[in-house]
């Protein structure tokens, strides 16, 4: 099993990460993660290449991606929720994914993906509503083929109790473990 994770969190060791390690202690197989704060991927250009051509103009770490989701099962996002949205750099990581949608639409294509199960993991606070966020998530996943989308996981009161001690949000995490192994 192969599991592709992009998280959208600036801290190293924050809710979103504690949550991240719950979740890869319990997945089986191998896993890769893109760190959309600290990764080497630049956003899209709309440079129109992949309206005509499969793939990218830009050659940086999101061609590893690229052939990482090709074969793997599953893929997880997670993010801070800012403004009611993902964060503004893993959204410049999504924008990559305009290949997928440019094959689909444009060139007429198959995206070469095979089948996937994805899920959203949202932590944050105050009175931002997380749903937002969800939406352009599974837009994210739908792009990178995931036919099968785990209900939301979030912990939304982060600004009083770490994600961690979210006994709901620690048993959510379990459970995009299982759906991901099932």
């Amino acid at each position: 099993m192969k599991t592709l994770i992009f998280n959208g969190s600036p801290r190293k060791n924050g809710d979103t990460i504690s949550l991240l390690k719950h979740l890869t202690k319990r997945l089986p197989g191998e896993y890769k993660i893109v760190e959309a704060y600290r990764c080497n991927i630049s956003p899209c250009l709309d440079c129109r290449f992949c309206k005509t051509q499969s793939g990218c103009a830009i050659q940086d770490e999101m061609q590893e991606v690229y052939e990482y989701l090709k074969d793997c099962d599953n893929v997880l996002i997670a993010s801070p929720v800012y403004f009611s949205e993902l964060t503004g750099p893993l959204l410049s990581v999504g924008s990559r994914l305009q290949t997928y949608f440019c094959g689909r639409f444009f060139r007429k294509e198959e995206s070469g993906l095979k089948p996937k199960k994805g899920a959203v993991l949202l932590v944050g606070g105050g009175d931002g509503k997380p749903d937002k966020a969800y939406e352009t998530a599974k837009a994210l996943l739908k792009n990178m083929n995931c036919k099968e989308i785990h209900s939301l996981v979030c912990s939304h009161n982060t600004d009083r109790v770490p994600a961690i001690e979210d006994a709901h949000a620690v048993v959510g995490v379990e459970d995009i473990a299982g759906f991901f192994q099932s």
